[in-house]
């Protein structure tokens, strides 16, 4: 009995131990619901490998700046070697434009005399009154010009005329000799008829004598119509020098009225020239005291005074102090590296983030990013900085903030100029698989061939082809 006891004992302790290892190496029914739940998982992976979207991008870093060059921050520099007389601002001070700041006293020893301006308008007046002076004797010798040359015209041919005269005379002095020296041939042959008729007894001596003294008479007539005729000669000729005389003295005087006029032309001109030469140390020394006082050239805060002290001296071009105008015409300046200045182009969108506020940046979803504001690319830079890096200005996207769909840059008081920015240029829109297989391989974000000018060199290639083909 005892040993049958012990073999059922046997029996039923093989029978529990081979029950429980079962049980042990027993599938349980959980890893089928692991297995679904995991290729559910896979095919989910793999659908968004495919399907979402990431946007690439170029990240860069740089600073805030002031588009217009015109308002950037100025230093205000000294215009004039002085020294420094009395400060008008402080510093962190809110000016206007054109509101005196400070003001210098001048040390170059042309202009220390206070009452230069003053007498150099005095010589001014002088040498105005000496050049109206010379005018009024230029008008006056131009109205004896003209008197003269009247004088001229009437006294020439008042000689001409008595020229003409004169040859009338001789013509008269000619005609009255041939009339006396008929008068002398007639009284020749009454004189010979007459001794002929007195040596035959026919005529008186009275008579004879009578005729002897016409004849006489005759020839004495005839002597005094030669000498006259002479005279006419001699008066002719003397008409003729006296027209000479009338023309040339006439034109001397008005030689000499001409060298006149030509030296108080002269006395105008360089008076004229002086007038000028101290008009420009007048306007100089004007605008040398004005240059003595400094204004602000735009409306502004002051950053800083850079010389301070009382009676300290300056050199031209040095700076006073710098201002930093009043703006909101700010833009962000990124640097990019010569690998991705292929990428972009103007217009591109960018996400900025501002140091001091506070943001979530999801560079392939801009749209869930929080914290960054929105910009377009506005500049770039042609040429590198000299360390293989370009830079990129960014202007506020104002399309997307007038539109609601962008909130607008912080106002120059709350983002200031030379504060750090960080950007993300937005690229082209590619599947998340695409993009970690590209990052996977270290390609390059990919670009549309139209947007970096390869469309002209595809259509001419495919022109090409063509023509070969035909």
């Amino acid at each position: 009995m005892k040993m049958t006891a012990d073999k059922d004992f046997q029996a039923n302790s093989f029978s529990t131990n081979e029950y429980q290892s079962l049980k042990v190496v027993a599938t349980s029914g959980g890893y089928g619901t692991i297995a679904v739940l995991l290729t559910i998982v896979l095919v989910a992976l793999s659908a968004m490998l495919v399907y979402v979207p990431w946007q690439q991008s170029v990240t860069g870093s740089g600073k805030i700046i002031i588009l217009s060059p015109m308002e950037r921050p100025q230093n205000i520099e000294a215009q004039i070697p002085a020294r420094l007389k009395s400060w008008y601002v402080r510093d962190g001070q809110v000016v206007k434009k054109g509101e005196l700041i400070a003001e210098l006293s001048d040390i170059d020893s042309k202009f220390l005399d206070p009452e230069q301006s003053k007498r150099l308008k005095g010589q001014k007046q002088a040498l105005t009154a000496r050049r109206q002076a010379a005018q009024s004797r230029q008008k006056a010798l131009e109205y004896q010009l003209k008197s003269l040359k009247r004088s001229q015209g009437a006294a020439v041919p008042s000689a001409d005329e008595r020229a003409l005269q004169a040859k009338d005379r001789i013509w008269a002095a000619e005609e009255t000799v041939e009339a006396v020296q008929q008068n002398t041939v007639t009284t020749d042959l009454n004189l010979k008829r007459m001794r002929e008729l007195h040596e035959k007894g026919l005529r008186s001596r009275r008579d004879l004598e009578l005729a002897e003294l016409d004849s006489t008479r005759a020839l004495t007539d005839l002597d005094r119509a030669h000498a006259a005729l002479q005279v006419s000669k001699r008066d002719q000729t003397v008409a003729v020098l006296d027209q000479d005389k009338v023309a040339a003295d006439t034109d001397a005087a008005m030689s000499n009225i001409s060298a006149a006029m030509a030296a108080a032309q002269e006395t105008i001109e360089s008076t004229a020239s002086e007038i000028y030469k101290l008009e420009i140390d007048l306007q100089n020394v004007s605008l040398r005291m004005e240059q003595r006082k400094v204004y602000a050239p735009a409306a502004g805060r002051i950053v800083r005074l850079m010389r301070v002290g009382a009676g300290e001296t300056v050199d031209a071009g040095m700076v006073l102090a710098v201002i930093a105008p009043d703006t909101d015409d700010l833009a962000a300046e990124l640097t990019i590296s010569d690998n991705d200045a292929p990428l972009v182009a103007v217009g591109r969108p960018v996400r900025l983030q501002f140091a001091g506020w506070p943001a979530l940046q999801f560079a392939g979803w801009p749209s869930i990013a929080v914290g960054t504001f929105g910009g377009r690319i506005a500049v770039i830079d042609a040429v590198d900085d000299g360390r293989n890096r370009y830079r990129v200005i960014i202007k506020p996207d104002t399309e997307a903030i007038a539109q609601g769909r962008d909130e607008p840059w912080p106002k120059a008081k709350f983002l200031r100029p030379g504060a750090e920015v960080s950007g993300w240029i937005m690229l082209d829109t590619v599947s998340l698989g695409f993009e970690l297989w590209r990052q996977f391989n270290a390609f390059p974000p990919t670009v549309r061939p139209e947007e970096l000018g390869m469309h002209k060199t595809l259509e001419g290639n495919k022109t090409d082809v063509k023509r070969k083909s035909k």
